[in-house]
């Protein structure tokens, strides 16, 4: 049993998750063609081997034989082809992750070659990814499943994905209450080492202390959103808690663009609100104190590009000179909704009260408007939101992930919720022709240099405003083993044993 907020999970469909609770799901019951070792080294999954051509820009797999899904029909290439153009043409949240692919040819019903764009030095790392899951298509277009430009409009099977599985993962789909529980079931088929537990049932509780009573009575064996001062009163209780770095963190995001705004967030306003926040207060009021990291730029502290930035800068008097320059002396109110959860052990309404106040001493007046984290992404995806605070955690280990979705260049994620097309100027191109020369670098040192130079283009920006990298907390109950989290996963239930 995982005590976890699960809530945030809006579907099961894999081609179309892009949640942490949702990934731990997709790479559970559903496989990927490569995945990582315990050293986050790539390793064979549903792909044997495989083939990369001098430009990085052709990629050929050949499928282990022995790979079956659930109901026992082979994994083949035919799969494959139809899972990934599923996953580009249907328009999902993590569609992104499959612009530069151009064809995928199958040969033969082992082998898979994938053509991009251009060069990509971190596809390899990108295919280990849960949103590049293997679904069974034949079972998948018998219940509605479509792959081809249609989709996104007349694809059928969502609601198919949320009562039954069709992967070829360890596990496979028992039921999903939403917002009460997830359960998953042993695949007593599964073509590797079958999972050494019977089940798994993820148990909706969103407080840290409520995760942490259950752990303390046995009525729960895993618990993901304690924060330290939790797990610290567990000591004594024969809880396990284990505390290390991790490469998720917690960030503001500013839309300019924002319908009805009724301020200009100039780039002067929006380095005011930088410079208000006290962010080492924010730790401590949500983490406690060495309960996380400080972090620049909107790229993990150990991914290529992410260290080295200077700590940003709680300057309040500078806040209130850039406002007086910005003719703003006075003073305005802001609206923030941000979605009400509890993540990474960060409370996100606790974290965004010392926002407020923090303004507040500069003269920015916030209104706090939690919401559920769906109603939340319909917004910052319509209307858009003057000032929110949002999650995010790798999809796979490449700093690739964090120029395209934080970069602010013409059709990324962050550029349209910002509000880029009522607010051109927000627009970087530069963010872009970085990562396109950083994939296609020769060598390691070179590609580093200018992930790093990404990573000073989108502070410079002062849209994403990261505000910590909280420590990671894997908490568990005595007899259980194998808790352990990688790059691509927060949690890998195969490796679990009890």
């Amino acid at each position: 049993v995982v005590a976890s907020d699960i809530m945030h999970i809006e579907t099961l469909d894999p081609s179309k998750i892009y949640t942490d609770s949702a990934n731990i799901y997709a790479v559970s019951v559903y496989e990927q063609l490569v995945t990582l070792d315990n050293d986050n080294k790539l390793k064979p999954l549903l792909a044997k081997s495989w083939q990369v051509n001098e430009q990085q820009s052709v990629f050929t797999f050949k499928l282990d034989t022995h790979a079956r899904f659930s109901d026992g029909s082979p994994v083949e290439s035919k799969d494959v082809k139809w899972s990934l153009e599923r996953l580009k043409n249907i328009k999902g949240q993590g569609s992104f992750l499959t612009d530069e692919i151009t064809v995928i040819e199958t040969p033969d019903a082992q082998t898979v070659t994938i053509r991009l764009t251009g060069p990509h030095s971190d596809f390899l790392q990108l295919v280990t990814s849960g949103m590049f899951s293997i679904i069974n298509s034949d079972v998948a277009i018998a219940n509605g499943a479509l792959s081809d430009e249609t989709a996104v409009k007349s694809d059928k099977a969502e609601g198919w994905f949320l009562t039954h599985s069709a992967g070829s993962g360890p596990f496979v789909l028992d039921s999903y209450s939403p917002g009460k529980a997830l359960r998953l079931t042993r695949n007593e088929n599964y073509w590797g080492t079958k999972a050494r537990v019977p089940g798994v049932v993820f148990q909706q509780v969103k407080d840290a202390k409520a995760q942490a009573e259950m752990l303390r009575s046995g009525t729960a064996d895993i618990a993901m959103q304690l924060d330290i001062r939790t797990a610290k009163s567990l000591e004594g209780s024969g809880v396990q808690v284990k505390v290390e770095p991790s490469n998720k963190f917690i960030y503001l995001a500013l839309a300019p663009g924002a319908k009805n705004i009724g301020v200009n967030l100039s780039l002067e306003v929006r380095q005011a609100i930088s410079l208000a926040i006290n962010r080492n207060a924010l730790i401590e009021l949500t983490l406690g104190r060495d309960g996380g990291r400080l972090l620049a730029a909107p790229i993990p502290l150990e991914f290529p590009g992410g260290a080295g930035h200077p700590t940003p800068e709680f300057n309040p008097t500078k806040a209130k000179e850039l406002l007086a320059a910005a003719g703003l002396a006075g003073g305005f109110k802001l609206k923030s909704i941000y979605p009400d959860l509890n993540i990474y052990g960060v409370d996100f309404s606790v974290m965004m009260k010392g926002v407020r106040e923090d303004l507040l001493k500069v003269g920015i007046e916030l209104e706090l408007l939690p919401v559920s984290f769906v109603e939340w992404r319909k917004i910052a995806n319509g209307e858009h939101i003057p000032l929110t605070a949002v999650f995010f955690e790798p999809d796979y280990f490449g700093t690739s992930n964090y120029v395209s979705f934080f970069g602010l260049s013409k059709g990324s994620v962050w550029a349209h919720r910002a509000g880029a097309a009522n607010y051109p100027s927000l627009l970087n191109p530069r963010t872009a022709e970085l990562r396109r020369e950083a994939l296609a670098a020769r060598t390691t040192q070179q590609a580093n240099k200018l992930w790093f130079e990404a990573g000073q283009e989108m502070i410079a920006s002062k849209i994403i405003l990261p505000m910590m990298s909280p420590n990671l907390i894997l908490a568990y109950g005595a007899k259980v083993k194998g808790v352990r989290y990688n790059a691509s996963c927060s949690l890998l239930l195969a490796n679990i044993t009890y």
